[in-house]
C-alpha cells in the first residue's frame, strides 16, 4: 500500500498533488449545493440566472477537469488550473457585486475569502515548480571534472 502511495506522489508531482486535492474539493463542494442547497443570501447574481442546484454543477465540472489533469504533465495540466480558478473566481464576484450594491453587506468577506484561499492559492500553485531529481553520485569536493 505504501509503494503504491508512493509511485502516485512521484507521478502527480507538487502541482498534481495540488491539483488533486482542489479537485476532489471542488466536485465534495458543488455536491454539497445540490445535496442540501444553503442559503442564498449574497448569491443573488447568480440565482437570477439559474438556482444554486444548477450553479453546482460548475463547481462538479470545473473540479473533474481539476481532478484529471492533476495526471497530466506539466504544461499540459494548466487547463486543470484554470478550471480551478473559475468556480470562485464567479462566486467572489458575484460576493463582490452583492456587497458593492448594498444587497448583502458581509459579502465583502466571501470575496477575500475566496479570493486568497481559492484564487490567491491556485494561482501560487500553478507558478510552482516541479521537483528536479537529486542525483545520487555527486562528486567529492574538490574533485576535478575531467572532460569527457
Amino acid at each position: 500500500m505504501r509503494a503504491a502511495a508512493r509511485r502516485l506522489s512521484k507521478r502527480l508531482g507538487r502541482r498534481g498533488r495540488a491539483l488533486l486535492i482542489l479537485g476532489v474539493g471542488k466536485v465534495c463542494y458543488g455536491t454539497g449545493f445540490i445535496v442540501d442547497p444553503p442559503s442564498a443570501r449574497g448569491l443573488e447574481l447568480l440565482t437570477m440566472m439559474c438556482s444554486l442546484q444548477s450553479w453546482a454543477w460548475l463547481w462538479i465540472v470545473c473540479g473533474s477537469i481539476t481532478a484529471v489533469s492533476a495526471f497530466l504533465r506539466v504544461g499540459n495540466d494548466r487547463w486543470g488550473f484554470v478550471a480551478a480558478l473559475t468556480p470562485p473566481t464567479v462566486w467572489g464576484v458575484a460576493y463582490g457585486v452583492s456587497f458593492a450594491t448594498g444587497v448583502y453587506t458581509r459579502g465583502i468577506f466571501p470575496l477575500i475569502w475566496y479570493a486568497t484561499c481559492h484564487v490567491a492559492f491556485i494561482v501560487w500553485a500553478s507558478r510552482v515548480p516541479e521537483e528536479v531529481p537529486r542525483t545520487t553520485a555527486r562528486a567529492r569536493r574538490g574533485a576535478e571534472r575531467r572532460p569527457g
